[in-house]
């Protein structure tokens, strides 16, 4: 049906003006042509065309996602014509896409400061000689892995201030930033969150993370408030699936393994030794187990300054 036909053949006349008025603009009539929409059809979703035009203008001029004028940011609210409807969608604009695929190459970061997530094993301090068996073995581990995913992670203690969590944290970022999906959690924030979000989806979203990303760092275990339930509710699960799994893990620690056993073995309800060996087992057969006593570096690195405000 040609448009004057339409016109004719229509009883609303504001409808049939607007998209009058709409044909006037080249781009619309240009977005109209390439969808091969037929004006009968197209006369309906005037308003709706008219705002995928502006935001496609919007994106001629825009220099990055921080320019970004359209109602989602990123986004092009887009026409797809279907048999009987034109389906509208948000279809992200280049820069939103580049986002997106670095975003899948970013760790995952539970409550760990700048400092932890900008950490490179290029910035690892070499000097310390009480350092050089925990940076080698890092090291290796950067090499082996790339040929097999199934190596064990590290169980690394030592002194408070030693850079645990950034040597660990640093080869876990060079990895994320090969494609691997990787988990960096400070673990006494994990129970709490883990804790506040029991019956929401957030708590299923976290535990599928930690059971399933490639590389997963728990960050000073040890110091949290030891529960049944997050000992063997938690704790274990996430231990079991990845040692079944066979997925690296890591754990920074001022605890070494004896004395993490005996603290795990302690509740509110009383002393467990059992249980607290069944996780210490998983913990063993997941690491490596080394040791860093080395100056303390907290000032420098403020690695474990909880609070980024």
């Amino acid at each position: 049906m040609k448009l004057e036909d339409l016109m004719n053949a229509t009883d609303d006349s504001e409808l049939v003006a607007n998209y009058k008025e709409a044909l006037l603009d080249d781009d619309f009539k240009r977005l109209v042509s390439k969808l091969k929409i037929k004006d009968a059809k197209v006369i309906n979703y005037t308003s709706k065309l008219q705002t995928t035009v502006k935001e496609l203008k919007n994106c001629k001029r825009c220099k990055g996602l921080n320019a970004c004028k359209n109602a989602i940011e990123g986004c092009v609210f887009y026409p797809h014509n279907e048999e009987y409807r034109i389906r509208f969608d948000y279809v992200a604009c280049k820069y939103k896409k580049q986002a997106l695929e670095k975003e899948k190459l970013a760790p995952i970061f539970y409550k760990e400061p700048l400092s932890i997530r900008n950490a490179s094993m290029s910035e690892i301090d070499l000097t310390d000689k009480n350092r050089i068996e925990v940076i080698r073995w890092v090291k290796k581990f950067y090499k082996e892995y790339q040929n097999n995913q199934h190596i064990k992670g590290l169980y690394l203690h030592g002194s408070f201030g030693s850079g645990k969590t950034y040597i660990l944290s640093a080869l876990l970022n060079e990895l994320s930033s090969l494609g691997y999906k990787c988990v960096i959690m400070y673990y006494p924030e994990m129970i709490l969150t883990l804790k506040n979000s029991l019956f929401d989806d957030e708590f299923k979203t976290i535990m599928h993370n930690l059971k399933t990303c490639d590389l997963l760092l728990f960050d000073d275990i040890g110091a949290e408030v030891v529960t049944e339930w997050n000992r063997d509710e938690i704790l274990g699960t996430i231990l079991q699936y990845r040692m079944d799994s066979h997925l690296p893990t890591f754990f920074s620690s001022n605890l070494n393994i004896n004395e993490l056993e005996a603290n795990l073995s302690s509740t509110k309800r009383g002393v467990d030794i059992v249980k607290a060996k069944r996780i210490i087992e998983r913990i063993k057969q997941l690491t490596d187990d080394l040791e860093m006593i080395s100056e303390n570096r907290r000032n420098q690195y403020m690695y474990l300054q909880r609070d980024e405000n």
